[in-house]
């Protein structure tokens, strides 16, 4: 018998780290020492923010480059990184200092923000709360996913796949054990990058996959 797919929420708790940048020095420095939890945080956290509206930069990092050093070529640099292309967060980190170091070779001056605007970099542990709900077969799946929250969406699709040793999102994970019976429904799960989608995003398309396949 399937293991029923048991629906979670989640929450961000966010501390501070202690490390502060106001310089591009500074936040190389800062990179080197801050935990793995602060770069998930600037990169994914965002989803989970009342105010995210699908910016042009889609993590921290490079939006604070953009805004508050004034350096747009390092700051699209940092904008085009997907996680999703990383084995795990340790190589992200490592993509990104040297991003910084070679950004630091090219420039004249130092790139400074201003005493006001220093990058302060933050972490987060992740809450989970049970909602009692939950699937017994994919198809349940289509009156269920609608009404997802964001939180819920982000939990299984993104934070997902950094517990899972595959790095696959919980949906695809459960629909491994229908794969006979569903195999273009798991692949095309399988294709959603969501790194450039909100959560509200992800849920369309999920709920457009399911319906498609359940009508």
């Amino acid at each position: 018998m399937t293991t029923p797919f048991y629906i979670k929420d989640c929450a961000l708790a966010v501390m501070a780290t202690g490390e502060a940048a106001e310089s591009l020095i500074q936040f190389r420095e800062a990179l080197i020492k801050v935990p793995l939890s602060s770069i998930y945080y600037h990169f994914w956290g965002g989803r989970l923010r009342s105010t995210f509206t699908h910016p042009e930069f889609h993590n921290d990092f490079a939006m604070w480059a953009h805004m508050h050093l004034r350096d747009d070529v390092l700051s699209e640099k940092l904008g085009i990184l997907d996680p999703i292309d990383y084995p795990n967060l340790e190589d992200l980190r490592r993509t990104i200092i040297e991003l910084v170091e070679e950004r630091l070779e090219e420039v004249e001056y130092i790139l400074w923000s201003k005493r006001d605007t220093l990058f302060h970099f933050l972490h987060s542990t992740i809450i989970i709360f049970d909602t009692h709900i939950q699937a017994l077969h994919p198809s349940d799946l289509k009156s269920i996913i609608p009404n997802l929250t964001a939180s819920s969406i982000f939990y299984h699709f993104i934070d997902a796949r950094t517990r899972s040793p595959n790095g696959m999102d919980d949906f695809s994970t459960w629909l491994t054990h229908f794969k006979e019976d569903f195999p273009e429904l798991l692949a095309k799960v399988e294709e959603i990058d969501p790194f450039f989608l909100t959560p509200a995003e992800i849920r369309q398309k999920l709920s457009e996959l399911i319906n498609e396949h359940f009508k």
